[in-house]
């Protein structure tokens, strides 16, 4: 155990956000996405797990230390329901919930449809899969900066 880390995250997913630069995506996936196949084509190469938590939970520990980049329209994205693309289950609205906490105001999700999802998280830094079964339970973030203390 580490102070002020949120117990959720291990070592090899407090590794891949540390080692993470500004601008790279992080996926965060449901226990439904392919993800081992999809991690495998990503610059980290193997899939990360959160196991037996869901995504919103997952989501508080990675934002509790993984800053949203500021200087993008949307540097949080979540995948669209085949044929409705504008309805948010459940799953996505708890993890909206989570990043306006961190953010500490409204940073509204934004949508990509399934297949654009996939090849975007292909393209990630790494993959993170949670133990969400909730459809739709799939998100990219995208890590921003820490600016230096003010002296």
């Amino acid at each position: 155990m580490l102070k002020s880390i949120d117990p959720v995250l291990n070592a090899d997913v407090l590794y891949a956000l540390r080692s993470m630069g500004h601008g790279d995506d992080l996926v965060l996936c449901d226990t439904n996405f392919p993800a081992d196949s999809v991690a495998r084509q990503t610059a980290l190469g193997k899939l990360l797990r959160i196991d037996n938590v869901s995504a919103g939970r997952a989501a508080r520990a990675i934002l509790s230390v993984l800053p949203l980049d500021s200087f993008v329209d949307k540097p949080a994205l979540r995948m669209e329901i085949v044929g409705q693309p504008n309805e948010i289950p459940d799953v996505q609205a708890e993890v909206q919930k989570e990043i306006d906490a961190a953010e500490g105001r409204s940073l509204p999700l934004a949508s990509i449809e399934r297949f654009a999802f996939y090849e975007l998280a292909k393209k990630s830094y790494c993959v993170v899969q949670t133990g969400e079964r909730r459809f739709y339970g799939c998100f990219i973030f995208k890590k921003g900066v820490i600016p230096p203390d003010a002296t």
